[in-house]
């Protein structure tokens, strides 16, 4: 029975705090991402620093802090018409949904994945993220109906009073 019940207060608050199954990356290892950046800088070949840039931007995409995932979003962004190879392209426009999935855009992000998906149908990471942003937008639509519903409950229950009163 307690497990259970367990079971139905983790659905619930997975419901109310998104519970995908999207990594997130602390402060940490964004710093870590950025020395490495910045040494990577100092006389290093074009694929390292790349490949740093691009750990830099996986780890702001995934931060917890709203301004790092905005940081990675222009950073992919800016970087997405240098991809030389539809790979490049793939993990470029993945990184701008994850980043937009966190932002909250959940549209835009559905269609950065979309697109990551015409690349690689079958790509899993893709798939899991495309099924989380349309989690995501079906319970922020039930909230939305919930709210709405809730408000007019009020109002009818406040015209209800004031006519009783006025009689």
């Amino acid at each position: 029975m307690e497990a259970k019940i367990g079971k139905f207060f983790d659905s619930v608050g997975n419901f109310f705090t998104g519970g995908d199954q999207i990594p997130w990356c602390d402060s940490d290892i964004v710093a870590g991402c950025e020395r490495e950046v910045a040494e990577a800088g100092k006389g290093s070949s074009d694929e390292l620093k790349g490949e740093c840039i691009m750990r830099l931007s996986w780890a702001l995409v995934h931060s917890k802090r709203p301004e790092d995932v905005q940081r990675g979003i222009a950073m992919l962004e800016a970087s997405l018409a240098g991809a030389s190879s539809p790979l490049q392209v793939r993990e470029r426009l993945y990184l701008l949904a994850v980043g937009y999935y966190r932002s909250g855009d959940y549209s835009r992000s559905r269609q950065l994945v979309e697109r990551c998906l015409e690349i690689a149908a079958d790509w899993r990471q893709a798939l899991t993220l495309k099924k989380a942003i349309e989690d995501r937008i079906t319970k922020d639509g039930v909230i939305g109906i919930g709210i709405a519903a809730t408000a007019a409950g009020l109002l009818a229950g406040g015209i209800a009073a004031a006519l009783s009163r006025k009689k």
